[in-house]
């Protein structure tokens, strides 16, 4: 089951993370989108609705779609609902608003869980409740709303191998000891089929996705309808859309979209909607 979940980004924060990206300060974007500076102010701050000029001016000068930008700032957007396969499952980590999903296959005994943080206690406790072992611990990237719990659930179940991209492990420390590294491409064997690994650099340097039966697990690369803003120190913004575009909006459009915030989307639904492309 996939909890409904508001959207992670709002007007604001996409013209935000798009102002960073680009470099643009906010009085240069007022003066650039001919928007007088006072009321710009209140449009990123969410305190009002952008009209569609507004938002049209915006998106021309950032370099998003005016279209989608519109949509967004007119709150006229929300993923469609799926139906979620019975092997996946879903969880708030609290206190912290990420996700966390398990992939638990029943039948042959396993599980994985993408992205442990904040309380351990619901995962492990929904992993002894379902009688598997817990074969991977996935990790998207080194933040820690992603991450902090790893080291109790590896104490819980010590035969559980991590995973996560070599530039992210040293920050999680030691509880990423002996991590298995994300190769680009490379796979997972993982009940009847595999877990594939995509590097997708940007939000950190080590971000990373997983794509397991038509399903990515996105972390904070991509979000319903936006992205996670970028930190990396090697990778930027440019690298980070560009990974977006070529890994995974060049996936089918079926493709089931799990980020490591807001609501599940799809590949055709990011193309159509996601501002950023």
């Amino acid at each position: 089951m996939i909890t409904t979940i508001p959207l992670e980004d709002t007007f604001g924060d996409i013209t935000r993370k798009a102002s960073s990206g680009k470099q643009v300060g906010a009085s240069q974007l007022a003066s650039m989108a001919g928007i007088a500076a006072p009321r710009l102010e209140k449009l990123l701050n969410d305190a009002e609705r952008p009209t569609p000029a507004e938002a049209r001016a915006v998106a021309e000068t950032l370099h998003l779609d005016p279209g989608k930008l519109t949509d967004s700032g007119l709150q006229q957007w929300y993923p469609q609902p799926f139906k979620a396969p019975s092997f996946l499952q879903h969880q708030i980590n609290a206190p912290y608003p990420s996700n966390g999903y398990f992939l638990i296959l029943k039948e042959a005994g396993i599980a994985a869980f993408v992205d442990p943080a904040g309380s351990p206690a619901p995962i492990i406790e929904t992993l002894r409740r379902s009688k598997v072992a817990l074969t991977y611990i996935l990790l998207t990237h080194k933040h820690r709303d992603h991450s902090d719990a790893l080291g109790a659930v590896r104490k819980a179940f010590p035969d559980a191998q991590p995973v996560i991209h070599e530039l992210d492990a040293k920050e999680v420390g030691s509880a990423a000891h002996g991590a298995i590294p994300i190769r680009d491409g490379g796979r997972l064997p993982f009940g009847d089929a595999s877990i594939e690994m995509l590097h997708t650099p940007g939000h950190t340097d080590g971000s990373s996705c997983f794509i397991y039966k038509g399903m990515i697990f996105t972390g904070d690369e991509l979000f319903a309808g936006s992205i996670g803003r970028d930190f990396g120190e090697r990778f930027h913004y440019s690298d980070q859309l560009a990974a977006i575009r070529q890994k995974i909006l060049s996936l089918p459009g079926e493709t089931i979209v799990l980020p490591g915030h807001g609501p599940a989307s799809t590949v055709a639904q990011e193309q159509a909607h996601n501002p950023f492309f």
